[in-house]
C-alpha cells in the first residue's frame, strides 16, 4: 500500500457481514433503505415477484436508482435469490423448460444490476428418484447457464443446502457434490449454506464438537472454498426432521452455540451472512436477531 492509500476494508474486515434478506416493495433500491434501517451489513434480495413464472425486464431508471442506493450503502454485498418456482430437478418437460427460461432471465437481472451471485434451491426430483432429479439439476444448469450467455458470466450461481423435505434434492452434502462435479460450468457455482435447512436435515451444529464434524464433512465432499455465502436461522423443528422451519436465532432448536461457532469461524471470517427470519413491517425482529448475532462475536 503506499502512501495516502487507503486500505482496502475487506483485507480489515476480521468478523462476518451479518445482514438480512429484504422487502423490495415499492422498488427495488428501497431494499437498501430497509437494511440500512436495521444495521444490516449484507443484503439479499428477490430482484422480482419470487411468485410468478413471467416477469417484467427491468426498466433503466429502476437500474440507476439501484446502483445510486448501493454506492450510498457503501457497496456492501448483495445476493439475490431466485425464484421458489424454479425446479431445476423437473423430469417434466413443461416444468423444466420454464424452469431453465426463468432462472437465465434471473441471472441477466442479476448481471444488469451488478449483483455478483444468485442463490437458487437445487430443486425436486419429483417422484423419479435422487439419481434422476441430480442429473436433470446438472443438465438444466447447464443449459441455464449457456442461455443467460457471456454476459452473465460475472454471476456466481450458489446451490442452497435445503432441509429435504419431500421429494427436494441438495439436503446431503453428497448430492450438491455431485452437481458440482458433473455441471460442465462448475466454475460459475458455489454453494451457500443454510443453517436451519443442514440442521433439519441432519447435521448437528449445535455444539462446538459436532459444528466441527459438520463442516469437516462438509469439507470432505465439497471443500470449504465453495462456501460463498450463509443464511441464518434456527429452526422450530428438531435435528433431522427434514421440515424447512425457520425461527429467530436462539429462539429455536439449534441455539445460540451453534451460531456463536459458525460466527467465531476464522475460515468464515468475511463471509456474508443474511437472516431469513420472520419479520413484521417495522424490521423489529431484524435489528433483535442481528443485536443476538453480534453479542456472540469474540
Amino acid at each position: 500500500m503506499t502512501a495516502g492509500q487507503l486500505p482496502n476494508p475487506l483485507t480489515l474486515k476480521k468478523m462476518p457481514f451479518l445482514g438480512a434478506h429484504e422487502s423490495i416493495s415499492g422498488g427495488l433500491h428501497l431494499a437498501f433503505d430497509r437494511i440500512q434501517q436495521v444495521g444490516g451489513e449484507a443484503l439479499q434480495i428477490f430482484t422480482r415477484n419470487q411468485r410468478q413464472w413471467k416477469a417484467a425486464p427491468l426498466e433503466d431508471d429502476e437500474i440507476t436508482a439501484f446502483k445510486e442506493a448501493w454506492d450510498e450503502a457503501d457497496r456492501m454485498p448483495v445476493a439475490s435469490h431466485a425464484s421458489y418456482l424454479i425446479n431445476l430437478g423437473s423430469g417434466k418437460r413443461e416444468q423444466a423448460e420454464k424452469s431453465v427460461a426463468a432462472f437465465a432471465a434471473e441471472l441477466k437481472r442479476c448481471a444488469q444490476l451488478g449483483i455478483p451471485q444468485v442463490v437458487i434451491h437445487p430443486g425436486s426430483h419429483g417422484g423419479a428418484g435422487v439419481e434422476a432429479g441430480l442429473a436433470n439439476v446438472t443438465k438444466n444448469l447447464d443449459r441455464v447457464i449457456e442461455l443467460a450467455g457471456d454476459d452473465c458470466a460475472a454471476v456466481t450461481i450458489l446451490l442452497e443446502t435445503t432441509a429435504g423435505q419431500g421429494t427436494g434434492l441438495g439436503s446431503r452434502f453428497e448430492e450438491l457434490a455431485w452437481i458440482l462435479e458433473h455441471s460442465t460450468s462448475s466454475d460459475r457455482l458455489g454453494v451457500c449454506v443454510d443453517t436451519c435447512h443442514i440442521f433439519a436435515a441432519g447435521y448437528d451444529i449445535r455444539t462446538s464438537e459436532s459444528y466441527g464434524a459438520t463442516f469437516t464433512e462438509f469439507d470432505r465432499f465439497i471443500g470449504l472454498d465453495r462456501i460463498r455465502f450463509f443464511h441464518l436461522n434456527d429452526s422450530k423443528k428438531d435435528l433431522g426432521a427434514r421440515v424447512d422451519r425457520h425461527e429467530h436465532i436462539g429462539k429455536g432448536r439449534i441455539g445460540l452455540e451453534g451460531f456463536r461457532s459458525l460466527l467465531n469461524d476464522p475460515r468464515f471470517a468475511v463471509h456474508s451472512m443474511t437472516l431469513e427470519t420472520p419479520k413484521g413491517k417495522d424490521l423489529a425482529e431484524d435489528r433483535q436477531n442481528l443485536a443476538t448475532l453480534r453479542a456472540l462475536l469474540t
